[in-house]
């Protein structure tokens, strides 16, 4: 045997091993995609909108004297808390007090002629009565008796108007509450209606909100609010909608009240609030929001196909859907799901109808 045929046979022997190898089968694993899901719901029957506002007082009083005059003095400054009667402001009285005076003693005088014209008309009527005496001169003491009683009257229908007046010199506070506004220094004159201070009643609180046209009707008298406060972000307070107004004011709003139930003590008149409003939808269309992604198209409008996930078996089905349109950027599917499906709401290109899966970990609604 020649060397170079000893060569080949060693060739042989390598390529018939080699063969034998790859007689071997090889172990093929399948993997199991992991997918991502949802759980259909329905659609809430209403939304939460944000409006903001301002709180304020329930009773709310702009205060004035009723007369005017000369400012003596002014008893309490913003922020001051107060009792009901207690008195705010002064004016000078002198001269309130001198129109008193001067009526009290016209009225003295008043008084004193009706004793004279009664007593004068009484005599005539005597004289008259026995022969002596002309009808007239009855008739014209009696006029004047009657005059005189009239002249009391007027006299102390002024007198009590003089009074009054004296008493309105004093400006007291008409419930129990806290100074939220002042413009007047002593010794300013006045006038009557003048607006001088201002006064938050305690109790009862309220924010005052602006409502857009499209919205205000579909809220309604006592619907439910949730209130919070940007200033105390640890604190929030329920509410009840407490007036809705029945002409647009500034921007087509309209004036909402949602009037504060057991604020914190916190929650002051002024402060800045948020109310949380459940809106009702009333366009709402049926149907369940799914991400667009989760529909894998047809070629029929308004169809397409969902993988509900079956938890028993691991695997996903692909079941025909028919949209209904959109809305808050998510496909209104109107068939073919229902209420606590599980679907596959991404990678659906990928899936195929029994396909054998895995949730993907952190899987949410």
């Amino acid at each position: 045997m020649t060397k170079k045929m000893l060569k080949r046979m060693v060739w042989l022997l390598c390529i018939s091993v080699a063969l034998t190898g790859c007689k071997e089968k090889t172990e093929v694993v399948e993997v199991v995609r992991a997918i991502k899901t949802m759980t259909v719901s329905e659609q809430p029957a209403e939304r939460i909108r944000k409006f903001s506002g301002l709180v304020a007082a329930v009773d709310s009083s702009g205060l004035s004297f009723e007369v005017r005059g000369q400012v003596e003095s002014v008893e309490v400054d913003i922020g001051d808390r107060v009792k009901k009667g207690q008195v705010l402001a002064v004016l000078d009285p002198e001269s309130y007090q001198l129109e008193v005076d001067a009526t009290e003693a016209e009225l003295v005088k008043a008084r004193d002629n009706v004793t004279k014209t009664k007593a004068e008309y009484e005599r005539q009527k005597r004289i008259f009565e026995q022969g002596a005496g002309a009808k007239r001169y009855v008739e014209v003491t009696e006029y004047d008796y009657k005059a005189a009683r009239s002249a009391v009257k007027f006299q102390i229908a002024k007198l009590d108007q003089a009074r009054r007046n004296l008493r309105k010199t004093k400006l007291p506070s008409p419930y129990n509450g806290v100074i939220a506004w002042r413009s007047v220094e002593p010794n300013e004159e006045v006038l009557a209606g003048q607006k001088i201070l201002e006064i938050n009643a305690t109790g009862k609180m309220e924010v005052e909100l602006a409502v857009p046209e499209t919205t205000v009707d579909r809220i309604h008298i006592d619907d439910s609010a949730t209130i919070t406060f940007p200033t105390l972000p640890d604190k929030s307070a329920k509410g009840r909608i407490s007036y809705i107004g029945g002409a647009a004011v500034k921007a087509n709003a309209f004036p909402v009240k949602v009037e504060l139930i057991g604020p914190n003590e916190k929650v002051k008149p002024g402060m800045t609030a948020e109310a949380n409003l459940s809106i009702k939808d009333e366009d709402r269309k049926s149907g369940y929001l799914v991400p667009f992604q989760a529909i894998l198209p047809a070629p029929e409008k308004d169809q397409g196909y969902a993988f509900v996930y079956d938890p028993d078996t691991s695997t996903v089905k692909k079941t025909p859907v028919r949209s209904r349109g959109t809305a808050n950027k998510k496909a209104i599917v109107g068939e073919g799901l229902a209420a606590g499906d599980i679907i596959a709401v991404a990678g659906v290109s990928f899936l195929a109808d029994g396909m054998e899966v895995k949730l993907m970990k952190g899987n949410g609604k």
